[in-house]
């Protein structure tokens, strides 16, 4: 097998840093040595097929994202990423593992939706995925399928207090599920939001002629956050069921969270970029030539972005440092304008609801780093090794040791990236939701397995290079 030495460059992890060379052998790292190291006689920078010099960069653990939507069916459309689009995306931008959610909506089988999944994701990968399955409908045949969810690599299933008619459950539901899910020991995961509310919310405001985008924010209350949150944590304790709070945006349901966690409880959380950078008030004010004040709808996403005013974003970045939050993905959904976002013109309730940002997360992320909000180490744990644990991967993702995957991306914090349309884009978008960001730091080079699929300004992978991921149980919980 081929071997790659990784030289110079500083190795970080989400416990510290240190100079130090990396040697992959095939798909597998195989040594974290003392750089210049000689083993049994050889000089390894002579003997390796591939020598990288990562001088004055860092060499960090593969990024996962681990909630993303590929081929989605929302609102009347599609998400316009395919799974070769959007990991090709994810590579360009130093992530090396997703993890998607196969769809089971309210009324159809659980296991065709997981079938349905498999079928859109194998062969078309550039990076390795897994799955996690939406749970549309609590009855006894899906109650019984979780049962064999663990032993297909599935160990996490998401529910909705949000989509009447769609993948909304009732509190009945979710109850039985998580009681079967505590059972199994599988990781339940919550969008907690008041849907039934929220509607009714929406319905009001278009009544009163309030259908700009920035109304589907107003719609969706904090109050309506926070209350899902306390409830999901409510049940989740009753049942004793592991709890994961996807796309957390209010700082009330991040002290929820917080108050759980407090008291012993697993519970945890995610944040995503657009609720740490974007806010209400900018989604207020966006307006264009061509899309007038509907070029709002770009950053329409579910839960909302949220008022800068009232600090969200400030208590997001706290939470981080924190441990309030454990994570950021991505909850990357994208829809182009043109043929999709459109849709809701004239009733932002038609809006397809999300947000591309695959491919900037772990530059975003960085960002935070360069302006003092997360240290080095943190930036690590929030974007690799936590979503291992959290997932059942840790091992073999997350982490820079002998027997893990040769996942890792060498990043420049001299470089430098400009985001936006016609720059940094890869994703199947006409536009994007960051445009106009600089960040202080460059994705260099990105190994997944051991192979070079990006070289600077080069893609050297290809559909098919990424493999299914089975996992584990949770690593994560207390």
């Amino acid at each position: 097998m081929a071997t790659t030495l990784i030289t110079g460059g500083t190795v970080v992890s989400a416990t510290g840093r240190g100079a130090a060379d990396v040697l992959i052998d095939g798909e597998t790292i195989v040594g974290v040595l003392e750089p210049g190291s000689v083993l049994l006689g050889t000089n390894l920078a002579e003997s390796a097929d591939t020598v990288i010099d990562a001088t004055g960069k860092y060499v960090i653990p593969g990024g996962i994202d681990a909630h993303t939507h590929f081929e989605l069916p929302f609102g009347g459309t599609e998400a316009s990423d395919t799974f070769e689009s959007g990991t090709r995306a994810a590579a360009w931008g130093g992530t090396t593992t997703v993890i998607d959610f196969a769809v089971q909506t309210t009324g159809t089988r659980i296991q065709d939706g997981l079938a349905r999944w498999h079928a859109k994701a194998e062969g078309n990968c550039a990076i390795d995925y897994g799955f996690h399955q939406i749970m549309g409908g609590v009855d006894e045949d899906s109650l019984k399928a979780m049962e064999g969810f663990a032993a297909e690599g599935i160990t996490s299933y998401k529910m909705f207090m949000a989509y009447p008619g769609v993948f909304y459950s009732d509190d009945g539901q979710i109850l039985r599920a998580m009681q079967k899910a505590a059972d199994l020991g599988l990781l339940t995961m919550m969008h907690a939001e008041n849907g039934p509310a929220i509607d009714v919310l929406a319905a009001q405001l278009v009544e009163q002629g309030k259908t700009d985008p920035y109304y589907h924010g107003i719609a969706r209350a904090w109050q309506m956050e926070e209350e899902a949150t306390h409830r999901a944590i409510m049940l989740a304790d009753l049942t004793r069921a592991p709890l994961y709070v996807v796309h957390v945006s209010a700082k009330q349901a991040v002290q929820q969270l917080a108050w759980a966690r407090d008291n012993g409880k697993n519970v945890f959380g995610e944040t995503c970029p657009q609720y740490l950078y974007l806010s209400l008030e900018e989604q207020l004010g966006a307006s264009s030539d061509e899309w007038g004040a509907f070029e709002g709808a770009k950053w329409v996403c579910s839960t909302p972005l949220r008022s800068r005013e009232e600090g969200h974003q400030d208590h997001m970045w706290q939470a981080l440092r924190t441990n309030d939050l454990q994570m950021v993905s991505t909850d990357h959904c994208p829809f182009c304008m043109k043929g999709q976002k459109d849709l809701g013109v004239g009733d932002f309730r038609k809006i397809p609801n999300g947000i591309g940002s695959v491919e900037h997360r772990m530059d975003l992320m960085y960002q935070g780093v360069v302006t003092g909000q997360l240290s080095l180490e943190r930036w690590v744990e929030l974007t690799s090794t936590t979503p291992a644990r959290m997932f059942g991967m840790y091992g073999k993702k997350g982490v820079i040791t002998p027997g893990a995957d040769g996942d890792v991306v060498i990043y420049d914090p001299n470089g430098h990236t400009s985001i936006g349309v016609g720059k940094t884009h890869h994703m199947n978008m006409d536009h994007s939701a960051w445009e106009g960001f600089e960040i202080d730091g460059h994705v260099d080079t990105v190994i997944s397995r051991g192979k070079v699929i990006v070289d600077g300004n080069r893609y050297l992978g290809a559909k098919g290079d990424g493999r299914f991921v089975k996992r584990g149980l949770s690593q994560y919980l207390i």
